[in-house]
């Protein structure tokens, strides 16, 4: 009745354009309020997990000189950008979820969907690098020390970081640049492009155009880059003639496939779809295993499918 309330009142004061407009009304999980205090819980383990994990990852790293290898700097990088991704989204996401305050204001807004969309960019691109560490160290083995020295794993982690930050900034201008009509209340947990496009009175086409031409040129083509470094992977992997050499082999990519592959199926799911045929509420569940729970089993995969990670673990 709580979050009725709060949404009627929205609705009353929001009759004005854009210029009256101060800040949206995110609606979160209210429409299952018994079970709040219970989705509060679940929601703080997992966030709690993730910062834990992804720690541990950073500081074993860091730690243990057997790991100063370029697979594992890439790693690290991925543990850092899991904290970050997930702190997104998650702290305010339990706010919601504890108290009956859910305004955020369009600033605030907008600064969280620049810094979601610019760790989503940076995640395909350090998978797409991974991939292509994994690729050199399996099917150039003579020439992996010479290509992936630390310097060169320094500056394609910088350009990794660089071009996800740079490649968020058009769609979070134009998306700032909407003016709102059909409502101020996001049917979401956090401001993502899709519900607020959804709330806009102008046309999308611009924004989907982007949206669709991003996807072309970063996701298709990291897409495109992982597939064909596994596909020399698995290729090189099928001639090694003996059981254990192959399995040796697979271990040092099993890990990192599992999670291209987990996070390749929810970001089609999530978001290669036109708006008009978007589920909110589908895609907001959706949403809570692509952006809470794969941060959170990263470390996890990493570590239990990696005996030099464990080891390293255990020592620590």
């Amino acid at each position: 009745s709580t979050s009725l309330h709060l949404y009627t009142e929205q609705l009353d004061i929001f009759n004005g354009s854009k210029s009256d407009i101060t800040e949206f009304l995110i609606l979160g999980f209210s429409n299952t309020p018994s079970l709040q205090p219970l989705l509060f819980m679940i929601f703080l383990l997992i966030y709690v997990l993730t910062l834990l994990g992804n720690i541990v990852i950073i500081i074993v790293i860091s730690w243990d000189i057997r790991l100063q290898k370029p697979m594992y700097c890439f790693l690290c990088n991925m543990s850092f950008l899991d904290f970050c991704y997930s702190t997104v989204t998650a702290p305010y996401m339990l706010y919601v979820l504890l108290t009956t305050h859910k305004n955020l204001s369009i600033k605030r807004c907008m600064t969280q969907l620049y810094f979601f969309n610019s760790f989503a960019s940076v995640e395909y691109l350090l998978l797409t690098t991974m991939a292509y560490d994994r690729y050199m160290a399996i099917c150039k083995p003579f020439l992996y020390t010479q290509v992936m020295s630390r310097k060169a794993c320094f500056w394609l982690s910088l350009a990794a970081w660089i071009s996800g930050f740079t490649a968020a900034l058009p769609v979070t201008i134009f998306t700032s640049a909407l003016s709102f009509c059909a409502s101020n209340v996001i049917n979401h947990f956090f401001c993502d492009v899709t519900p607020l496009l959804k709330l806009s009175c102008d046309d999308p086409t611009t924004i989907e155009m982007t949206m669709f031409t991003e996807g072309v040129v970063l996701l298709f083509s990291c897409f495109l880059l992982t597939v064909m470094s596994y596909i020399h992977i698995i290729s090189a992997i099928l001639k090694i003639k003996s059981t254990e050499g192959r399995h040796k082999a697979f271990s040092t990519c099993g890990s990192h496939l599992t999670v291209v592959v987990l996070f390749y199926v929810l970001v089609v799911c999530v978001y290669m779809k036109p708006t008009s045929s978007h589920s909110l509420d589908v895609g907001k569940i959706l949403s809570v295993i692509y952006v809470n729970v794969i941060p959170m089993l990263n470390p996890f995969i990493y570590s239990l499918r990696n005996k030099d990670v464990k080891n390293a673990v255990v020592r620590l």
